[in-house]
């Protein structure tokens, strides 16, 4: 494994920014819509802040399921923004309902206690350096009495079965480039200590699991056909760092048929959502 500690930077970010990934950005927010959003409730927000707006596949749905919210999306990639004014700006229901900008969520322009009564995160903070300096920016920026809204990754959850042992290697090599790049791919487990630590009332945390056998087929093989797009996202950035090989790769692509064609997979992974208010 490199030993070399790799700076963060659009260049280096782990999934990538082809188009191919930005397709995959899109499917996977549709596809995991209804868990994300089973408990949330943004009725009383008015003008809601996304950070890390990405390609601005969460913000269609936010816009979509609150029509009465004002988006703002901010992301560190004008790679990204660019995208997501081309996404959103396809979408009827989302005409004149947003804006988005480029910008640092650990130092964000937007003043204190400024026109945001809400906030959402989605996958972002499992790639930041300072997860702590981002909540304390967003609790800055957020009236009294606002809500935030976090989802996030707990890698070490996931499991599939046929017992697939270069695909758990693979995605304990995942995570080790994560962290080296300055990401935590542990950080759900964390958001209680991460929200309290910068002064959040209120906190609750929630475990969201799918568990997919034989009592749920299509909904199993669907998942476990994402995964794998999941896991061979980041392939070019772990060859490139020195990660895994292309031996191990295509042992990971075997691997994951397998458990596609098996008649008993089970696949087993669980995230974290937190919310909490700003006072």
């Amino acid at each position: 494994m490199a030993t070399t500690s790799i700076e963060p930077s659009e260049e280096k970010y782990l999934h990538g920014y082809s188009t191919e990934e930005q397709t995959r950005l899109y499917k996977q927010a549709r596809f995991m819509e209804n868990k994300i959003y089973s408990d949330i409730d943004f009725s009383m927000v008015n003008n809601l802040l996304e950070v890390g707006c990405g390609v601005g596949a969460q913000s269609e749905i936010l816009l979509r399921r609150y029509p009465h919210l004002f988006l703002t999306g901010l992301d560190y990639s004008d790679r990204q923004i660019e995208q997501a004014e081309k996404y959103l700006a396809n979408i009827p229901y989302a005409t004149g309902r947003y804006k988005l900008q480029q910008g640092n969520a650990m130092d964000m322009d937007f003043s204190s206690q400024s026109q945001f009564d809400g906030a959402f995160l989605c996958w972002v903070l499992e790639h930041i350096p300072d997860p702590a300096r981002v909540l304390s920016e967003v609790r800055r920026v957020l009236k009294p009495g606002s809500p935030i809204v976090i989802t996030e990754v707990l890698n070490s959850s996931f499991f599939v079965e046929p017992y697939s042992p270069s695909v758990l290697q693979y995605w304990m090599r995942f995570n080790d480039l994560q962290y080296d790049m300055s990401g935590d791919p542990f950080v759900g487990a964390k958001l209680g200590n991460l929200l309290q630590s910068v002064g959040y009332q209120r906190i609750e945390t929630k475990p969201m699991t799918y568990h997919l056998d034989n009592r749920n087929p299509a909904k199993r093989a669907e998942m476990i056909g994402f995964w794998t797009e999941l896991l061979l996202s980041g392939l070019p950035q772990l060859l490139e760092a020195g990660y895994v090989d292309e031996e191990l790769a295509e042992k990971v692509k075997q691997e994951m048929h397998l458990v596609a064609k098996s008649p008993n997979a089970v696949f087993f992974y669980t995230f974290i959502q937190a919310k909490a208010y700003t006072s």
